[in-house]
């Protein structure tokens, strides 16, 4: 089974993949904390919607999704501070307009259902080397700035008039933590597809919150199950679509961290 690796193609997935599962764990685990677990979901529409324009004018789709999803970013993070508009409600109004876009520019290019489905479903086997360079060089610096601020992002997630009070620039790593979300779900989006990355990004964290007690354990767990279930959502993929196979795998995953965790607590 293991011979598979000996192909380029599989040696450019596990490369990317290893790399975006860490991510989206580290991310995750501060986005289900602070109860923003559907932006992934709401990013990751808009990401298509850039990705089919970019495709329908000619333009380099990577190029146009980046800058599009970081500024949806800004702006989701932004309203969820509104008292008008409430965070939640945002996501739900970009992510049905940027799929809608997405689609219509997409059938005006006279995209196939191959070229929405490579979208909409991810195509981590079919990835160029430019799309391995792109997405190496966004992962470490997702990876990077995490760890160059994770105790500012911590404070900032656990207790945000604390750390206002403590003089932290609540803002800018609000915005900090927005450009993070933004880069992990564009080069996500090419391993789940649109519609699954935000599985990539929740799972692994409710899974390691049902087993460990602290947050250093949390954060440990959710970067090993992410990395886990990656691998083995790739290796029984072989017939079967990459990206769902890795949702699947880390479904099960989160049941049995669930009945674990219940029987830890009753001992």
């Amino acid at each position: 089974m293991f011979d598979i690796f000996s192909y380029q193609f599989m040696q450019y997935a596990l490369i990317v993949g290893v790399l975006v599962a860490l991510c989206a764990a580290l991310l995750g685990v501060l986005l289900v904390l602070r109860r923003y677990s559907m932006i992934g979901d709401g990013l990751s529409h808009v990401g298509f919607g850039a990705l089919s324009v970019a495709y329908a004018v000619g333009f380099a789709p990577m190029a146009v999704a980046v800058p599009v999803v970081i500024v949806s970013a800004f702006v989701l993070l932004g309203m969820s501070e509104s008292k008008k508009i409430k965070g939640d409600s945002m996501i739900a109004v970009l992510s049905s307009a940027a799929l809608a876009i997405g689609v219509v520019a997409n059938s005006l290019a006279g995209g196939s259902a191959a070229d929405l489905n490579g979208y909409l479903f991810g195509s981590i086997l079919a990835l160029t080397k430019s799309d391995v360079i792109i997405s190496v060089i966004l992962s470490l610096i997702v990876i990077c700035l995490f760890v160059l601020f994770k105790n500012r992002i911590f404070a900032v997630t656990f207790d945000m008039p604390f750390a206002k009070s403590a003089g932290v620039h609540v803002k800018f790593y609000n915005m900090l933590l927005a450009l993070l979300i933004a880069l992990t779900v564009v080069v996500g989006m090419q391993i789940v597809g649109t519609m699954l990355i935000s599985s990539l990004i929740i799972f692994p964290a409710l899974s390691a919150m049902q087993i460990a007690d602290s947050f250093k354990g949390v954060v440990i767990c959710s970067a090993v199950i992410s990395v886990f279930t990656f691998l083995v959502g790739l290796l029984v993929s072989l017939t079967l679509p990459a990206g769902a196979m890795i949702v699947l795998c880390n479904l099960c995953v989160l049941v049995i961290c669930t009945i674990v965790g219940k029987v830890l607590k009753r001992r």
